[in-house]
């Protein structure tokens, strides 16, 4: 990638992350609606942090750090780097104020423009790392639409984001099961490769898949709703055990955002489902959204299957175009029954940035694919 290129795809990417937070009010964009989520304004500072702590502290000469407290306000696991705040509180910051977070984000572009202006100063290095901090924004830019969603269903009026807002259809085709032969298969990508990739998707490896089927299309709604309709929730035998245990602990009874027809949020008396652009009716033909990894596994059990490996997840993606499948990208991210774990000769990457991926391999399953909010 050429200077040029970067310099331009640097500011795109920048300027992305603050169109999708604007429909947000400053409100909006200050709350946190539970631990695992963040608020709006901490993604835009964080995603500022990198840069500032990552790229321009090591290689732009002279460079002034905006606000020193912005190393422990905004840092979000790396030891490296020092402490940090607990990632359950970055609802309780209320300051700095969104106007100061904006003020930081200006700050740091121009340095950054500053440097990749200057072709001398940047290294091989420097450059892997810019071009890792902007797919780390473009993840940023997935959790902050999607931790506005948790927000906005968690106010007693639900509303909308963006009332325009489309998440993306699909046509769902008729389910057939494709069937993949058994065979010693060469999965993950090479470490020579061109092109982005982040550090667990390498490196490449001989794996012997066994012979399986696995069906041409996501579930959809539809086909989520009759397991819902047979008592699927209510079927013990459907569940792992720590699912069961959720579905009696939390009450569910469908996906996370669905209202049921004797929901009072729900003024149609019918299925609803709440989005980025308000509630709307359900879509019996739309991807099913927002399970959990026992929801997935109790849904597959009821259909008489399984969930694939993410090892069949990839076979049968290499060769969607010439076995018909449909909808593995741009959708929902799928689950698998795969634990997160290293690729054999699996090497984090250097510096700091080492555990941006290998310390979280462990008590994790593994989804493929990418979801309608993936950039």
């Amino acid at each position: 990638m050429s200077l040029n290129s970067l310099s331009a795809r640097y500011a795109a990417v920048r300027q992305h992350t603050l169109q999708l937070a604007a429909p947000l009010s400053a409100e909006d964009q200050c709350v946190q609606s539970m631990p695992d989520t963040s608020p709006t304004k901490w993604h835009l500072a964080h995603t500022s942090w990198f840069f500032e702590n990552l790229v321009l502290l090591p290689f732009l000469s002279g460079y002034q750090v905006f606000d020193a407290s912005f190393a422990y306000l905004f840092n979000s696991y790396y030891e490296a780097l020092g402490p940090r705040h607990p990632r359950p509180q970055r609802g309780l910051l209320t300051r700095p104020t969104l106007s100061h977070v904006m003020a930081f984000r200006e700050h740091v572009n121009a340095a950054m423009q500053q440097l990749l202006l200057n072709e001398s100063k940047l290294s091989g290095e420097a450059v892997a790392l810019i071009e890792l901090g902007l797919n780390h924004e473009q993840q940023h830019q997935e959790l902050l639409l999607t931790d506005a969603l948790h927000l906005l269903s968690c106010h007693p009026l639900l509303p909308a984001y963006d009332g325009s807002f489309q998440a993306g259809a699909v046509v769902q085709k008729e389910l057939q099961w494709l069937s993949f032969d058994e065979g010693l298969r060469t999965l993950g990508r090479a470490v020579d490769a061109t092109g982005f990739a982040f550090d667990n998707e390498s490196p490449a490896h001989q794996r012997f898949v066994q012979g399986f089927q696995i069906a041409n299309r996501l579930v959809s709604c539809g086909d989520y709703l009759a397991f819902i309709h047979d008592g699927g929730y209510a079927n013990a035998d459907l569940w792992l055990s720590e699912g069961r245990a959720q579905v009696l602990q939390n009450g569910w009874q469908c996906p996370m955002y669905w209202l049921a027809p004797d929901d009072p949020r729900a003024p149609s008396g019918q299925w609803q489902v709440f989005g980025l652009n308000g509630v709307k009716p359900l879509d019996a033909q739309a991807p099913v959204a927002n399970l959990s990894f026992y929801e997935a596994a109790a849904y597959a059990q009821w259909a008489g299957a399984r969930l694939p490996t993410e090892f069949e997840w990839e076979v049968a993606a290499r060769l969607s175009d010439t076995h018909d499948m449909h909808g593995l990208h741009g959708h929902v991210w799928q689950w698998t029954r795969s634990a997160y774990e290293p690729y054999p000769g699996f090497v984090p990457a250097t510096g700091a940035v080492r555990e941006y991926n290998g310390k979280f391999m462990v008590g994790q399953q593994v989804l493929r694919g990418s979801s309608w909010a993936t950039p």
